[in-house]
């Protein structure tokens, strides 16, 4: 009967963090459109929900945030949604399954990182205070190394046309938005994460829930 009340605890915190997901993956703060690509937000509560509840609860998440990509992108395109709707492929068949990857793979890669490395800083005991901001720049790294990479290796011909670029200045282009995107996200998951996480941690504890 513990057993069972623990998981059912275990469920309806992932249903409550994938919400949380959800509610951000539709308002302005979860996914801010930049004049390219759509800056996200949305990888932080998967970040702490794989924290707090293990990689497998952090791959569900990074799942829920994927298909979230994947509808707005469908919805409301953008130059290179080509790249994460399967429904806005220019190569047919193989382009939409590259584009499932790049959408929620990519994302699932999130949570189950996040989700490791949180057991290994707790294995070699590092203070949460150091756990935690790691954690969460490396997870926010993950969500945009895994993206931009993926494009760069399956789509590198499409993105040179939609930019009206040579390929082989597409890497640089790469680059720039791991640059100038990717790391200032990454430095704001660390701090949000040390913040909200360590207060959750606190109460997943108390209430016997998770891996914390």
């Amino acid at each position: 009967m513990k057993t069972k009340k623990h998981d059912t605890r275990w469920m309806v915190s992932v249903a409550l963090m994938a919400a949380v997901v959800i509610v951000l993956a539709n308002t302005p703060l979860g996914m801010i459109q930049l004049p390219v690509i759509k800056a996200t937000t949305v990888h932080i509560p998967v970040i702490i929900g794989a924290i707090l509840l293990g990689p497998g609860a952090g791959a569900i998440l990074g799942a829920v945030f994927g298909v979230c990509s994947l509808i707005s992108n469908t919805m409301a395109p953008t130059l290179l949604s080509f790249a994460f709707s399967p429904f806005m492929s220019t190569t047919g068949i193989p382009g939409a399954i590259k584009a499932i990857w790049v959408s929620v793979g990519c994302r699932i890669l999130i949570g189950v990182a996040a989700g490791w490395l949180w057991i290994l800083f707790d294995k070699l005991k590092v203070k949460q205070v150091i756990a935690l901001p790691v954690v969460g720049f490396a997870g926010s790294m993950v969500n945009t190394i895994t993206v931009m990479g993926s494009i760069y290796l399956l789509f590198a011909q499409q993105y040179a046309e939609a930019k009206e670029v040579a390929i082989t200045a597409v890497w640089g282009l790469v680059m720039g938005t791991v640059t100038a995107s990717g790391i200032p996200e990454a430095i704001a998951a660390a701090i949000l994460v040390l913040a909200i996480g360590k207060a959750l941690i606190v109460v997943f504890r108390r209430m016997n829930i998770g891996t914390v």
